[in-house]
């Protein structure tokens, strides 16, 4: 066994051990030694205590101020006022625990200080913090001790409440010392040496060295491009793999005749293609035509066509004797598309009736509502091959859905299915003994943050449209600051009667139904700060508006349009939400498409698929509490005509908060990738190579994705020839080791079905 996979119970004790896997997910010496510094202090350099913020856990580096003993009997406390220069916080002891921090923390010294941020009487404070003096003398001991600090980078770790940063410190102190008395022995350096060297970075156990106790601030950036260095070529290294193991996998090729379905499609098109859709799909049938599965993202924005790009795809896997599945996240998107195909196919998707093309075919549709007669036509059409499109939600996934050859799975808004329904609806096309991967194509206008990740490591074959087809609009896109400026919101309401007397129609969106079992769920969790009598201060409008139970459908389309004099009074105003029946929503959802419907009122279920070129306008509420693709997708439907649109984005958050600054983002720009990538860099890429879609959980410590796309590229380009020359890695067993590190089961299971 490597010496970093040594269990830190032999190292730094049980109580230690057990702390760091509990609350940091730390198990060995090699977790331990990859747990790097957030940052480094330097001597002189004090931690902002002005910038902290309340029910932060902390470390700071600061000085005494004052110190006083205040109270009597039980109520004595010790009051210590520290400062960094910018800002000055209070410290709190209280009872016998006051009395040796007493005798230590005297005016002039200088220490460490850990605990959580609060506030009382209007002022923050640490109670009970712990703290580590940074010199233990005075005079010119003191001066002595500085001296010896000057120009050493202190650094601190990520640390929780049971572990503070000093402690871990000096775990990785103790390490460090055991593996430096060894000479490192038994810590294999993964790189190998020749690219080492042609990268010009030093060896691995320096990079640790020098990350941990660095002497210089070039020592550290040394470090850190080697760490750097070392995450991005493991990671291609598995992804290189991954490739060439997926090149193995057989496939059936689809090849589209000259005279078929897809030449008759085309020649019914009352447009022509944008020169994005044809090289797009010339990549597409390129894929379809090889025996191993396509992998490929089709990244457009909202509205550049990628539906059509799809359905020419299935049609050429159908033509070529396969069958195509379009999973959709919702039902009103899955009939949405239902529609959309079968009218643009007309008499192609009638196959076996009466008036049905030569070439055609049948186009199901399944969902969970779906009447039992329909359900056993359509089950009955997939297993015998005369459907050769079918599309459907969750429903397609279910063990009673058969095909007779499934080719092509395309699924529509990736981001809103997970890796293991994907891989089951992939599963149906292995018939009996027959091992062969359907080809799979996945859509989406705004990357979640792990596929844009995915993209930037070349792990996805990736087609962009960046091209509107003729006849779509700009859409503006315009904060509006509620609580700052209320008449903003009453501008607001004015232009959607704008827009209705202009002959168009509006969408108003809300984050919540607001029906009753909503309404019992959401009294019972509502909280606030209080600002009674010991209220610790007044909440700011910030937390006022987190606190505040989200806008619902229901009780804001009655507050514009019930009563008169409201701010839609006379307008047909209707509601959408996805607790209604199958049949209403249809019903709501033709009857606005109709243009019997001014204003419709909806959660979130118009967020993808939705039609509708007349309408030019769109008011979301709360848009503070829905994530960037969700703004993004919202907001394409509107513009889909020939006239311009307008989507109003409706916030309580103050200006400069991190909510209305993403906000801001989505209002200054209508590149959906790029909106992504702003999403990226807020809520990080999740486990690149498992199944934490974004967030805190990442495999990726040293690296940032978005900051280090060239070190990534150039980190493929090695794994790339490497894996070529030597897929098992044979000779390379440091690197393999590093490898089997890195891939734990369930990574591994998750890059077999990815």
């Amino acid at each position: 066994m490597s010496v970093l996979e040594e269990p830190l119970k032999t190292t730094v004790g049980d109580r230690t051990a057990k702390a760091m896997a509990e609350h940091l997910d730390l198990h060995t010496v090699g977790d331990l030694l990859h747990h790097y510094p957030r940052r480094y202090a330097e001597r002189g350099e004090l931690t902002r205590l002005a910038d902290l913020e309340t029910d932060e856990h902390v470390t700071v580096v600061a000085q005494v101020e004052k110190a006083a003993m205040l109270g009597t009997g039980r109520g004595r406390r010790l009051q210590v006022v520290i400062t960094d220069g910018s800002g000055r916080l209070t410290l709190v002891f209280f009872g016998r625990g006051a009395y040796h921090p007493q005798k230590e923390l005297l005016p002039g010294r200088r220490a460490l200080f850990a605990g959580k941020v609060t506030v009382f009487n209007g002022k923050r404070q640490l109670a009970h913090p712990d703290y580590k003096p940074l010199a233990g003398q005075e005079g010119a001991g003191a001066d002595a001790a500085a001296d010896e600090w000057a120009g050493k980078l202190l650094p601190l770790y990520p640390a929780c409440r049971q572990l503070a940063s000093w402690q871990l410190q000096q775990a990785v102190d103790t390490v460090v010392d055991g593996l430096e008395a060894t000479g490192w022995e038994g810590v294999a350096d993964p790189l190998p040496a020749a690219l080492r060297a042609e990268r010009g970075l030093v060896p691995l156990r320096e990079a640790l060295l020098k990350v941990h106790r660095p002497k210089t601030k070039a020592d550290l950036w040394a470090a850190r491009d080697r760490l750097k260095w070392d995450e991005a070529f493991v990671l291609q290294i598995a992804l290189a793999r991954r490739r060439h193991a997926a090149g193995q996998l057989p496939a059936v090729p689809r090849v589209a005749p000259a005279e078929g379905l897809l030449a008759d499609f085309d020649a019914r098109l009352p447009f022509t293609l944008t020169e994005g859709q044809r090289r797009v799909s010339a990549d597409i049938f390129a894929d379809l035509a090889t025996d191993h599965p396509m992998h490929r993202l089709l990244q457009g924005e909202v509205g550049s066509g990628k539906t059509l790009v799809a359905l020419r795809a299935m049609l050429a896997v159908v033509d070529a004797g396969g069958q195509a599945a379009m999973l959709a996240p919702t039902e009103v998107l899955a009939q949405q598309h239902h529609r959309s195909i079968t009218e643009m196919m007309g008499e192609l998707a009638e196959a076996g009736l009466l008036g049905g093309a030569e070439h055609g075919t049948k186009v199901e549709l399944l969902t969970g509502s779906s009447g039992a007669a329909a359900r056993r036509r359509a089950l009955l059409d997939l297993a015998t091959g005369e459907a050769g499109i079918v599309v459907g939600t969750h429903a397609l996934i279910e063990d009673k859905v058969q095909f007779h050859d499934l080719g092509l799975v395309v699924v529509d808004e990736q981001h809103r299915f997970g890796v293991e329904q994907r891989d089951a609806l992939r599963a149906k096309g292995n018939r009996g003994d027959d091992k062969r991967t359907p080809h799979l194509l996945v859509m989406t206008a705004t990357p979640i943050p792990r596929t844009v990740a995915m993209t930037v490591f070349g792990d996805l074959e990736t087609s962009v449209l960046d091209q509107l087809p003729a006849g779509r609009s700009p859409i503006a896109s315009h904060v509006v600051p509620a609580a700052d400026k209320p008449h903003f919101l009453s501008r607001a309401w004015e232009r959607v009667r704008e827009e209705v007397e202009g002959g168009h129609q509006a969408y108003v969106v809300c984050p919540r139904i607001g029906d009753s079992a909503e309404e019992a769920e959401a009294k019972g969790g509502k909280t606030g700060k209080g600002s009674g009598k010991g209220a610790a201060e007044p909440p700011s409008p910030e937390d006022e508006a987190e606190k505040r139970p989200p806008l619902a459908v229901l009780d804001v389309a009655a507050q514009l349009s019930a009563a008169p004099g409201a701010p839609l009074a006379g307008l047909r105003v209707e509601v959408l939400h996805g607790r209604m029946q199958p049949d209403a929503k249809d019903d709501v959802m033709r009857r606005f498409a109709a243009g019997d419907v001014d204003v419709l009122v909806a959660t979130t279920v118009i967020e993808v698929g939705v039609n509708v070129p007349n309408a030019t306008g769109m008011v979301i509420m709360d848009a503070d509490r829905f994530g960037v693709s969700q703004l993004h997708q919202l907001r394409g439907r509107v513009g889909r005509g020939a006239a311009a649109g307008l989507c109003l984005l409706v916030t309580e958050m103050p200006e400069g908060t991190p909510a209305r600054t993403r906000l801001d983002a989505v209002a200054a720009t209508q590149d959906g990738f790029r909106l992504s990538r702003i999403d990226l860099e807020q809520r990080r890429e999740g486990d690149v190579l498992g199944q934490a879609q974004s967030g805190a959980r990442s495999s990726l410590k040293m690296l940032a994705v978005i900051d280090d796309e060239d070190v990534i590229a150039e980190a493929r380009d090695a794994a790339a020839a490497i894996v070529a020359q030597d897929p098992e890695l044979t000779a390379y067993p440091e690197l393999r080791g590093a490898l089997a590190s890195l891939l734990d089961d369930e990574r591994e299971q998750f890059l077999d079905k990815g």
